[in-house]
């Protein structure tokens, strides 16, 4: 027990600077102790019963841990896994995506993918890239310098029609999908594909190896169908592009020494994080390999984060790729915490917030963790079927910046039940830490 006595004669030894801090160490103590019994007895409600869950709560400035539930354990993350995709595109690309990479032989115009997700997509609408390759009269096209396969491993194999999984390439076009719509008629983006896009009274709107499109009679939206990568069609758009312009040829030796750079690659991170775009979040890695090699290999880049800039992390992630899409994928909430950490430490917070989807207000929780003023956080979710995790930063009342991980796995229960519990855990840290 501490007494006054204890006091004034500390007071005496210390002074008054030493003296605030032993209170102010007194008073972080107390009140982490009392958010840890709060949250152990959250924790410890049946609704966690039959599920797995971790949390850990981190005061960067401290360095204290506020909060450790099951934090070394490893769970399914599903796309936050994109926060380490984040962070290896903030550590290998420039401040403008590599659009390609060329050599010109007088009107010739050699080029290689280099990976780049923003090629005729429908949400950047960036044209640096096509007005570029106008302006040759011929264009030799090398697009198999790509070592991976189309989809990641452990990718769900009745996926390949729904919009969240495209194919990855070397050199992207239009977000690798078919934008179908119904205004009377089918439309199609890009037009070509029209002709390959009918009515049908089933659910499924692609063949499943072939770029046979189909746009159920009852619906009224607007639809993404990825296509199937080949040569067959990738010929075809080009020659719709730049009529007898394009020869695609297999890779070459010849050096391709310079770089095409097409839009503001925060802007690509910040699409990524915000509506959780999982064909991004692939080719970034993808783009990141170029910057290293002309074979362009995620895999190999995962391998060299680990090894490398994420060697020193306390739980080394299963790690298989960009999206969070497979369930191989395995961290733990300490490793997310870590990275977290790092990119506070090496980012401003105006632009790294921004990456984030903020609570009440942008992007995958716009419609949770609304602020009572402002927002309080910002925040990466990952959601697959019986998984839902959250990771990212939470300011409190009192100016603190915490920094989060909470992950569910394994629960039978709605996912919306599954926010509304994180959503009273997260409004108690705010107001209490």
């Amino acid at each position: 027990m501490i007494t006054a006595f204890h006091y004034s004669k500390n007071f005496k030894l210390l002074g008054r600077f030493g003296f605030v801090l032993l209170m102010s160490f007194i008073l972080v103590n107390c009140k982490s102790s009392k958010i840890s019994k709060h949250l152990d007895k959250t924790l410890d409600a049946s609704f966690y019963d039959n599920q797995f869950t971790g949390l850990m709560v981190y005061n960067p400035r401290t360095k204290d841990t506020v909060y450790n539930y099951n934090a070394d354990r490893y769970f399914t993350p599903a796309s936050n896994t994109k926060i380490f995709t984040l962070y290896t595109a903030l550590h290998y690309l420039p401040a403008q995506i590599p659009a390609l990479t060329y050599a010109i032989d007088q009107d010739t115009l050699l080029v290689k993918g280099t990976g780049d997700p923003t090629f005729l997509h429908p949400y950047f609408k960036d044209s640096t890239a096509l007005n570029f390759l106008k302006s040759f009269k011929a264009v030799k096209l090398v697009t198999d310098n790509y070592s991976n396969g189309k989809f990641g491993p452990g990718w769900a194999w009745d996926d390949y029609d729904m919009y969240y999984s495209p194919e990855r390439s070397a050199f992207p076009m239009y977000g690798n999908v078919a934008t179908i719509s119904n205004s009377g008629q089918l439309t199609t983006y890009p037009e070509i594909l029209k002709g390959k896009t009918s009515y049908s009274d089933l659910n499924g709107r692609r063949d499943f190896n072939s770029n046979t499109f189909f746009y159920k009679v009852t619906r009224k939206d607007t639809i993404e169908v990825p296509f199937v990568v080949d040569s067959t069609l990738l010929k075809q758009l080009w020659d719709d592009l730049l009529p007898g312009k394009v020869t695609l040829i297999p890779n070459t030796l010849t050096k391709t020494d310079q770089t095409l750079y097409s839009v503001a690659s925060d802007s690509v991170y910040k699409r990524m994080m915000q509506v959780s775009d999982n064909f991004i979040a692939e080719q970034l890695l993808i783009l990141a390999s170029s910057t290293v090699s002309d074979t362009l290999d995620a895999d190999q880049i995962r391998k060299s984060m680990l090894d490398g800039p994420l060697k020193d992390l306390k739980q080394k992630p299963y790690w298989v790729d960009g999206s969070g899409l497979s369930r191989y994928n395995l961290f733990t909430p300490l490793s997310f915490v870590q990275i977290l950490e790092k990119l506070y430490t090496d980012i401003p917070r105006e632009r790294l917030f921004n990456f984030f989807p903020v609570g009440g207000k942008s992007g995958t929780i716009k419609d949770w963790y609304a602020g009572e003023i402002t927002p309080y956080v910002y925040a990466k979710t990952g959601t697959v079927g019986n998984v839902h995790c959250l990771s990212g930063y939470l300011v409190t009342n009192s100016g603190e910046v915490l920094i989060f991980s909470f992950m569910n796995n394994n629960y039978r229960t709605s996912t919306s039940k599954i926010k509304e519990q994180m959503q009273n855990v997260l409004e108690y840290l705010r107001d209490n830490y």
